[in-house]
Formats: structure tokens, sequence, C-alpha cells
């Protein structure tokens, strides 16, 4: 084979083979475009769904786009408000407490009158059949926080029994509850501080009442 006609194939075979590259790109691309829209939709239904867990009720605006972001002890904090008549009647946020095995997130609602609605732990990666007791799907334990405020226990008594406080402990696990407890009690302070910017914020655009 002369010389000449051996470049002229493999100057082919490259442009067939970047050709190739060119349309697998493509083709992902295309593909990536067109489940994006499915995939912001499902995390935005899991998002909603954790948020109607400890918001419960009925309420006139969208929780999702109803938001306000303020500064927290650990970071930016981003709250969640449900309406009725425009006004804030209720808020959900999130919340980290320090676990035995690493950060326990939680989502907490509350009330106007600064009551707990609900708590839900969101990702933990605590022992099973130990720490795991945090989930309601294991123990009911969770549920011990709803109705709790400031006020009701005293501040001193927002501790763990072991801390000579008024929530239950685990079995061989007292660092998983005392995280959480810790965790929602530093998110009830953060609704105190920050009171007057959470229920008086405007009201959100596309909300209608009578």
């Amino acid at each position: 084979m002369k010389l000449e006609e051996l470049r002229g194939k493999l100057g082919y075979q490259g442009i067939l083979l970047g050709g190739v590259a060119l349309l697998t790109s493509a083709a992902l691309a295309y593909a990536a475009s067109i489940t994006e829209a499915d995939i912001k939709a499902a995390e935005a239904a899991d998002l909603k769904q954790s948020l109607t867990q400890v918001l419960p009720g009925e309420y006139e605006n969208d929780l999702l786009k109803d938001t306000i972001a303020l500064p927290g002890k650990e970071g930016e904090v981003l709250v969640y408000r449900g309406r009725r008549a425009g006004n804030v009647e209720a808020v959900v946020y999130r919340v980290v407490g320090h676990g035995y095995a690493g950060n326990i997130v939680c989502v907490m609602g509350v009330s106007r009158e600064g009551k707990i609605l609900g708590v839900r732990v969101i990702s933990h990666k605590e022992t099973p059949g130990l720490g795991d007791k945090i989930e309601p799907a294991k123990s009911d334990w969770i549920h011990s926080f709803e109705g709790k405020w400031l006020g009701e226990p005293l501040a001193e008594k927002w501790a763990v029994k072991k801390d000579g406080g008024v929530f239950d402990q685990f079995a061989g696990a007292t660092i998983t509850p005392r995280g959480v407890v810790n965790a929602v009690k530093g998110g009830l302070e953060f609704f105190e501080a920050n009171r007057t910017a959470l229920l008086e914020g405007a009201v959100a655009e596309g909300v209608k009442h009578e």
C-alpha cells in the first residue's frame, strides 16, 4: 500500500471516530435534557411529602414557592411557609443534630404560636437496631416532640432523661436521641430569634384569598 493511501485511510478513520464520539455526546446530552424535568419533579414531590408530614392541615399556597432564607448558627436556613388568608400560620425548616455516626438531618414544622407540629429525620447514619429508633417506622419516639415549645418543657428540661431532661433515651444509644433533642431545641430557638421575619413576610406571589 502506498504511503499516500495509508495516510488517507488513517485520516478517514480519525474523522469517523470523531463523528461517532460527537453523535454519542449529542445523544447523551439529549437524554439528560429530557429526563432532567422528570428528576426535578420527583425531587420536588419528595420534598413536598417531607414538608407535609410535619405540617398537617391545608394551606392555600405552594410551600415550595413561599420561602425565606435566614442566617442560622450553622449557616443559612431555608424556611418554607404555610399560609391561610395570606397570613403565615406555620413554617418548616431543616435542623441538624450530631449523632453517634455523623450528622442527623431533621425537618421540623412550627406553628405561628411557636409550638412543634411535627419532626421527621430525613437523613442519618446511626446504627440499625439502636439509633434508628428516631425513624417513625421503627418507633413512636419522634412524635414526642409534637405540641412542645420552649416553655413546655422548660428550657433546662430540653434534654434526654439521662441528662436531667424529659425525653426518653434509647438503651445503648443515648448519643442519638440527645443529638435530635438538641437539634429540635435549636430549631425552636431559631424560630423565637426570627419570629418577626418568619411570620410577617410579604404575601407570596400568586396566592389568592378572599
